[in-house]
């Protein structure tokens, strides 16, 4: 794979398993401890059913060298492909630690950031989770792993304060709803938050059924059928792009119309391979998530980067993985100013001290509680108008009014 033309400047990046390690023999601690330089591995899913999130993830990372040097931090990256795979994650975290890398950052998904995890803990050298909601990242007593996503208890309590607010904006009265997602790691912990939060959330409908599925499936036509057999007028969904795709084809095929599809706290439904395959069909669904703050100057020198070097993607796409990612590294980068050293156990002290103001993502400024986790992260509602994610609550930071009931599927096409 190519090596970035600015390899032995401060932007300097390794592509790929086998890139790194020609570029990054094991180095003994105390090589690490007298660089002036932050060696972080980007450890994400680039090809496998995780490809099309872990590639926008991928980017953020590409261009967060020229982001940081902005902001005056100089960074190397190795950029690793885990292919969906926790296996290949352990192997990969493994190697990268032997080529010298002084933390980890990754990996999107739950499953492969444990298995990261377990490593780091092993050889003491710190993780930064940018995307990976499972509680048991921060409940496990990891010592050298912190996170900047909300778990996804968190997630979807934030989500359902955002529905709250949908429905007192639009004045829609739904009784009922049915909950759908994936049976993975990720969709059974926001599972778990669904059945602990909603008990006490005061929404005025009801949440007639749970509903698993297979993200490897070829279709979901078959929860599609359950779904409208209970006919609920809010579909919630915790989905990725590809289930979102199946998931709308089915639905419009069987001609079910809620009057909202709405994800407390899931990517899926705002990506570009979304709006690619649907068109009309993808507008006005709903995402109860975290999102990047468009008045932020961090986020503006982000966007700026990003236009620059990755012409052929939207930011307002592709923020929610790309600001992430970014703000993971951000992370990193100042605490490995602060702390001098590149040495785990002292790069992981600065990392618990973390006092980040100036981010990509909306929220108060970046902290880490005991286990590591930052329990301060907000939602937002962002809702697909002409194929592009909007901001339409909260009211300070929205550029549109949201749209609820939805449109009929007729009319769109």
């Amino acid at each position: 794979m190519p090596i970035d033309k600015h390899r032995f400047s401060r932007r300097g990046v390794l592509a790929g398993g086998a890139a790194a390690g020609a570029f990054f023999i094991a180095a003994p601690s105390i090589i690490r401890a007298q660089t002036r330089v932050l060696k972080a591995a980007v450890l994400l899913p680039q090809s496998g059913y995780l490809a099309q999130a872990g590639q926008s993830c991928h980017r953020g990372a590409m261009v967060s060298a020229s982001a940081l040097a902005e902001l005056g931090h100089t960074v190397e990256l190795m950029h690793l492909d885990i292919e969906s795979n926790p296996d290949v994650a352990r192997t990969q975290a493994e190697r990268v630690i032997n080529d010298g890398a002084h933390c980890i950052v990754g990996a999107f998904d739950s499953a492969s950031t444990l298995a990261i995890a377990q490593v780091c803990e092993q050889r003491q050298i710190p993780l930064i989770v940018n995307i990976g909601a499972a509680p048991q990242l921060t409940e496990q007593g990891y010592k050298f792993l912190v996170r900047n996503f909300p778990t996804g208890g968190m997630l979807v309590a934030n989500g359902l304060k955002q529905i709250h607010a949908l429905i007192d904006a639009t004045k829609i009265a739904p009784k009922t709803a049915v909950f759908l997602h994936a049976n993975d790691n990720f969709g059974m912990a926001q599972r778990q938050g669904m059945d602990k939060a909603f008990p006490n959330s005061g929404l005025p409908f009801k949440l007639l059924e749970s509903i698993p599925y297979d993200p490897k499936a070829q279709d979901l036509s078959v929860e599609v059928t359950k779904i409208r057999g209970l006919n609920p007028d809010l579909l919630l969904v915790v989905t990725r792009a590809a289930d979102a795709i199946k998931l709308v084809r089915d639905i419009v095929r069987q001609k079910f119309q809620p009057m909202g599809i709405i994800s407390p706290g899931a990517p899926g439904l705002y990506d570009e391979e979304f709006y690619k395959a649907l068109g009309p069909l993808a507008d006005y669904h709903i995402d109860a998530i975290p999102w990047a703050n468009p008045k932020s100057k961090v986020t503006q020198t982000l966007e700026a980067v990003f236009k620059k070097e990755q012409p052929n993607f939207r930011f307002a796409v592709e923020c929610f993985n790309v600001g992430f990612t970014f703000d993971a590294l951000l992370v990193a980068a100042d605490a490995f100013k602060r702390a001098g050293t590149g040495t785990g156990p002292e790069l992981m002290k600065a990392l618990k001290a973390t006092n980040l103001a100036d981010h990509a993502m909306i929220g108060p400024p970046i902290k880490f509680d005991e286990k590591g986790q930052n329990v301060d992260i907000p939602s937002s509602c962002v809702q697909n108008r002409a194929q592009t994610p909007t901001v339409v609550l909260p009211a300070d930071i929205a550029t549109m009014t949201p749209v609820l009931p939805e449109p009929p599927w007729q009319g769109r096409t």
